[in-house]
């Protein structure tokens, strides 16, 4: 029975605690790793392995459209980690009767066929989503705002699947965007590892 509880971010709460027992089954490695800021972690989430897990994307989906803004028309990011989030939270949107168009950000410009870094249906004054599947440092994400910011879309909301770093909050805030990661490096049984 569905309690209709929902958490400090509006995620139901029953939605969140699948996500991330998820998250914890099929995405969360434990063992020695070495971050890509160098740092050593006795931890690591591969968090695509949810993002792209068809029950994953169920879980995903759901706590996502529960946060996200009902003026928000368009979701994406930072190619790779921001697709396998855009992709399946727009599909299961669209499944609701909710029309969210998806967008990528490539790393570079292209310069053939469809040029620069845009790809996908992205308009000046839409109402954009940033996400990713996991942030620690948050530089893929404002690399994200920056590019939908200057072809003319407005950020509502930064809203990545998995916070590891604890430290993008504080730059959302300092940028004036909302920002609501849908399950923290907290919730999932360790500390923030923002380096």
């Amino acid at each position: 029975m569905v309690d209709g509880s929902t958490d400090a971010a509006g995620i139901p709460t029953e939605v969140h605690r699948a996500l991330v027992a998820h998250l914890l089954e099929h995405s969360v490695r434990r063992g020695d790793f070495v971050l890509k800021s160098g740092a050593r972690s006795d931890w690591f989430i591969d968090s695509k392995q949810t993002a792209c897990d068809p029950d994953g994307i169920v879980l995903m989906a759901a706590a996502a459209l529960a946060v996200i803004p009902p003026e928000a028309n368009a979701i994406g990011g930072l190619t790779v980690g921001a697709d396998p989030v855009a992709y399946g939270v727009a599909a299961v949107a669209a499944t609701q009767g909710r029309h969210l168009h998806s967008f990528t950000i490539r790393k570079e410009s292209k310069d053939h066929g469809v040029t620069g870094r845009l790809a996908g249906p992205l308009a000046a004054g839409d109402r954009v989503v940033i996400t990713e599947d996991t942030v620690t440092r948050g530089t893929s994400l404002f690399e994200a705002v920056e590019v939908v910011q200057e072809l003319g879309a407005e950020v509502v909301l930064i809203m990545p699947l998995v916070d590891r770093g604890g430290t993008c909050a504080a730059m959302a805030e300092a940028a004036g965007i909302p920002y609501r990661p849908l399950v923290t490096a907290p919730e999932l049984g360790f500390t923030f590892q923002g380096a």
